[in-house]
């Protein structure tokens, strides 16, 4: 799994090289960007979560997938909270070297899919412009959607992840207006900021059973058992 850059102004794009992103990854690249409140609960969790398990599925061949994270409020430089390295402990997935980051327009200008905590949060990232409405929902939502999508209908593993990515992402975009969610509250993660670990554990079942139709979905690849 690739990591992200620490590059973070918008400024000397046009510059970068044909073969690469100004940050310095090829562009036949797929980047999944997790948005939550802090970026010190949710979304580190989601991310490391997503890097991992992408990882079990592909190996080296997931490094055209590049996880990201960033908060709405984001603690720019912040570590992650205590419970939610322990919640990625119990996962096996790596927490180090983490630090939360505000979300800025850059972000969902390179991200091809966008997956927040909430509705809100979603409106946030939408209202920001770039086109982002096509890919962005929230994770709960695109769970939803990717499990109504016929795996047989996305180009195969062998002809590439990234075409598989993006045409996931083109499907669920598509089934949005025809299949919603049961409840509003359906379609939300709820902050753990501040809460007992058990809390936390909860919340981090929550993601990982969102996820991983997701990451298979994504990779065409199953969890193992």
């Amino acid at each position: 799994m690739t990591a992200p850059g620490t590059g973070r102004g918008i400024g000397g794009r046009e510059s970068a090289a044909e073969v690469t992103t100004t940050f310095g990854f090829p562009r036949d690249s797929f980047r999944i960007l997790h948005v939550s409140t802090g970026n010190v609960c949710r979304s580190p969790i989601t991310e490391r979560l997503t890097r991992h398990f992408v990882a079990e599925r592909l190996g080296v061949l997931g490094g055209a997938l590049i996880v990201e994270s960033a908060g709405t409020w984001g603690h720019e430089g912040a570590p992650m909270e205590a419970n939610a390295e322990t919640v990625l402990a119990d996962f096996g997935a790596d927490a180090a070297g983490f630090t939360g980051r505000e979300l800025l327009d850059e972000h969902v200008i390179r991200a091809d899919l966008v997956l927040t905590a909430t509705r809100d949060h979603r409106a946030q990232v939408i209202s920001m412009g770039h086109s982002a409405g096509l890919r962005t929902f929230t994770l709960k939502e695109f769970t939803r959607l990717v499990n109504a999508i016929d795996p047989a209908t996305l180009p195969p593993l062998e002809d590439g992840v990234v075409g598989r990515a993006r045409a996931l992402v083109r499907a669920a975009a598509a089934l949005r207006g025809w299949l919603l969610a049961p409840t509003a509250e359906a379609d939300e993660v709820h902050d753990p900021y501040g809460a007992p670990l058990p809390f936390f554990r909860s919340i981090g079942d929550e993601i990982h059973e969102a996820l991983d139709p997701v990451v298979t979905a994504l990779t065409g690849v199953a969890a193992r058992t």
